[in-house]
């Protein structure tokens, strides 16, 4: 069936964290309305930028790619009845977006394999109200996005992290519920991220924060984790087996594995068996040596004003090894771990004679007259003290929106926006590393752009990949030709 179409004049807002900001007044908006038995992917076919797409209840059996800007999906519910993308465990993807200004909000998502909402390099984005359940490797993945806002989600089942924001900058993640997945929340070689007000509980771990060797961008920092509450993270680890977060150990409420410039102030962390906050270098899960361009260490962590209780109960072997040289056998509220134990770090933490701690011996008093602030690098912010009257890391106006064009500068766009994500440079994820790309196909770039479209298992140690037919075929060929030049 055709979906109904109600044309209007409208100016169309697009409203985060309570703000106004209008992106561009729009004459000839259009409401497209989808019923059970139509599909979406025909009206976002048919719509325009401003328009907006409305689903009503009913199962929609399908993969929707919006390439579009200024494009709205939102799910109608109705008595408690749910707009739902099922996947039925056949469909990778239930949504991917690689235009800007995009919003989602009101679907049930199920039973996908891949990624229940994934954003390819879209900037000004709002992924609202979502109810997201087993999508398999991501629930909610934005990738290479800049001005985000994740708010009001739930999420469980998922193999790896259930909200992933990799290489992204200015993006508020706020009153999310994550439960019954591997990673809860993972902020990844990402900036100025604000995780806020959100209920971590029953995962392997609570909340991450990521820098992962081998991909574009080298850095994760200025990030608050505020105001969480994160419990009960004692869920085996069902990871894909070599992926990164196969490596946490069950009972972690929080980790930073070599990010800098990262405030955990306010949260309530408690039962978490292995420890309550981890705080450790790149060689505590993966190869450091692999990247010399990514600084392994944490940098200015502070730890401010945390209720921290009943964490360590039952911690993993290596952990309860680390804990046996201090004559205990429970685990700490804090550790800090090989390189991030250095006093020259300039991590510090306030009122540590309250927690159980291990390897804070050099970690400065956050509350001393003696701790000043980080002298700013580049666009790093000065970080010191309460971070109380910081609202949002969005942006005050919406970013540039990105432009993809089919050459090379569209095609770096592309793998950072979507291939990046699973094959780094030269460290296992996902995806077998790009190097071991190179060494198969040679200088065959059309095989490769091939096997982007219709991908089949090759390696017995790695997932199959998901087709990525949604991409033009001379872009698969500009894709598959800038991976082949890439030497680090």
């Amino acid at each position: 069936m055709t979906p109904n179409t109600i044309l209007r004049s409208a100016l169309f807002p697009f409203w985060l964290t309570g703000c106004l900001v209008v992106l561009a007044p729009l004459s000839h908006a259009a409401i497209h309305e989808v019923r059970d038995g139509d599909s979406i992917q025909a009206s976002v076919k048919a719509a325009a930028a401003g328009d907006t797409i409305l689903v009503y209840p009913g199962t929609y059996r399908e993969t929707v790619y919006v390439d579009k800007d200024d494009i709205t999906l939102k799910g109608v519910v109705e008595e408690g009845e749910w707009p739902n993308l099922e996947g039925d465990k056949q469909l990778n993807d239930a949504i991917l977006y690689s235009g800007n200004g995009f919003s989602v909000e009101w679907f049930k998502i199920t039973n996908y394999k891949g990624n229940a909402i994934m954003g390819q390099a879209g900037n000004n984005f709002s992924i609202r109200n979502n109810w997201i359940i087993d999508t398999g490797v991501y629930g909610i993945f934005p990738e290479f996005g800049e001005n985000g806002l994740i708010e009001n989600n739930v999420l469980s089942g998922i193999e790896d992290a259930a909200i992933y924001v990799g290489m992204c900058d200015h993006i508020d993640v706020r009153n999310n519920r994550v439960f019954d997945n591997v990673a809860g929340i993972e902020i990844e070689n990402s900036r100025h991220a604000l995780v806020e007000g959100n209920i971590a509980h029953n995962n392997t771990g609570g909340i991450l924060v990521f820098i992962t060797p081998g991909l574009p961008i080298k850095t994760s920092y200025d990030a608050i984790i505020r105001r969480n509450t994160v419990i009960d993270n004692n869920t085996p680890n069902f990871a894909i087996p070599g992926s990164l977060v196969s490596t946490i150990p069950a009972g972690t409420g929080m980790i930073v594995l070599a990010g800098d410039d990262v405030i955990i102030e306010d949260n309530i962390i408690s039962g978490n068996n292995t420890a309550g906050i981890i705080v450790t270098s790149q060689d505590f899960a993966t190869d450091v040596a692999g990247d010399p361009d990514s600084d392994p260490n944490p940098d200015r962590v502070q730890i401010r004003d945390n209720v921290m209780y009943d964490n360590g109960n039952d911690p993993a072997t290596d952990v309860k090894v680390l804990m046996l040289t201090q004559l205990s056998t429970t685990g700490p509220d804090i550790m800090a771990y090989k390189g991030a134990a250095e006093a020259e770090r300039g991590s510090c933490v306030s009122r540590k004679g309250a927690y159980r701690t291990f390897g804070l011996g050099d970690w400065t008093d956050c509350d001393s007259p003696t701790v000043t602030a980080a002298d700013a690098v580049g666009d790093k912010p000065t970080l010191a003290g309460t971070t109380r009257d910081i609202s949002t890391k969005m942006l005050p106006e919406p970013a540039t929106p990105r432009v993809i064009t089919v050459d090379a500068d569209g095609a770096k766009l592309v793998y950072q926006g979507i291939c990046a994500g699973c094959h780094t440079y030269n460290i296992r994820m996902i995806g077998p590393p790009v190097m071991a790309i190179k060494a198969q196909y040679g200088s065959d770039a059309t095989a490769i752009a091939e096997y982007i479209a219709a991908p089949e298992k090759k390696r017995p140690d790695f997932p199959t990949m998901p087709p990525q037919d949604h991409i033009s075929e001379a872009m698969r060929l500009e894709v598959a030709k800038y991976m082949l030049a890439l030497t680090k």
